[in-house]
């Protein structure tokens, strides 16, 4: 599974928007780690939001972690499909500064 790392190292270095960087993520985890479907939501008060999606979704095979940003959770990752939670808490961890901007803009286009 160490491709998907990889692949989210690599989309994680190239950069760019918050959006497009998570929605390329979601994308890796279903081509390249072997899941049908993943998603990202962001925190929004007291709910969880959906953000970007890929693939199709089979909810029995799903895992979900929290994604947080210095301590305060921002989001949750979910994934169905073969990865591992400790993987998946990885993968969380590298993409937590950009769920932070996805959920602190609400989705749209930010600059400093």
């Amino acid at each position: 599974m160490s491709a998907v790392v990889d692949a989210v190292d690599r989309i994680l270095d190239q950069g760019g928007d918050a959006d497009d960087v998570l929605r390329s993520v979601v994308r890796a985890l279903v081509e390249r780690g072997g899941c049908s479907w993943a998603g990202i939501s962001f925190v929004e008060g007291d709910e969880l939001v959906p953000g970007p999606a890929a693939g199709e979704p089979d909810e029995t095979r799903r895992i979900t972690v929290p994604v947080s940003y210095r301590g305060e959770r921002v989001g949750e990752l979910a994934a169905d499909g073969p990865l591992d939670q400790a993987l998946l808490e990885r993968i969380a961890t590298l993409v937590s500064a950009h769920v932070l901007l996805g959920w602190d803009t609400g989705g749209e286009g930010w600059a400093p």
